[in-house]
C-alpha cells in the first residue's frame, strides 16, 4: 500500500498491517561509499528509509568554496525496486558536525544537495540519512 496525495487516512486504512514490511539490504551504493546500515520500514501505509554509509572514495568539496553546494548534487546511494518514493522527496543527512539537504527521487536515487560548513566530505566521512 502506498499514501498517494489526496488519500485520506482512515482507522481501517492505518490498522491495515498487510503491507509492513522491513529489508535490510539491496541498498546499491554509488562509487566511492560504502554501506555501513540500511533499514527500510513499511508500517501501517507509512514508509520510513534510514540510510548509513561511509565515503570511501576521494574527498568532495562544496562548489565553489562556503557556498553550501555540492558539484553536480552527486548519486551516492540507490534505493532497492519498491521503496523509491512516488514523487521526489527531501530529506537530511548528518554526521554529528556536519549536515545538509539530499534528495530522493522516484527511481530511487539518493542525490546530496547542499552542506553546512565549508568542510566537503572527507574520506572516511560517515554519512546518515
Amino acid at each position: 500500500m502506498r499514501w498517494l496525495n489526496g488519500l485520506k487516512m482512515t482507522d481501517s486504512r492505518l490498522n491495515d498491517h498487510s503491507a509492513d514490511d522491513q529489508i535490510t539490504s539491496g541498498l546499491a551504493v554509488s562509487t566511492g561509499w560504502g554501506v555501513a546500515s540500511f533499514t527500510p520500514t513499511r508500517l501501517s501505509g507509512f514508509t520510513f528509509v534510514e540510510v548509513f554509509i561511509t565515503r570511501s572514495g576521494a574527498d568532495i568539496a562544496e562548489s565553489p568554496a562556503g557556498s553550501g553546494n555540492l558539484t553536480g548534487d552527486p548519486t551516492i546511494c540507490t534505493l532497492p525496486d519498491g521503496w523509491a518514493p512516488p514523487r521526489a522527496m527531501n530529506a537530511v543527512w548528518g554526521n554529528g558536525s556536519t549536515d545538509g539537504e539530499a534528495t530522493i527521487i522516484t527511481s530511487g536515487a539518493v542525490q546530496l544537495r547542499s552542506i553546512s560548513g565549508s568542510a566537503g566530505i572527507a574520506t572516511g566521512t560517515n554519512v546518515r540519512i
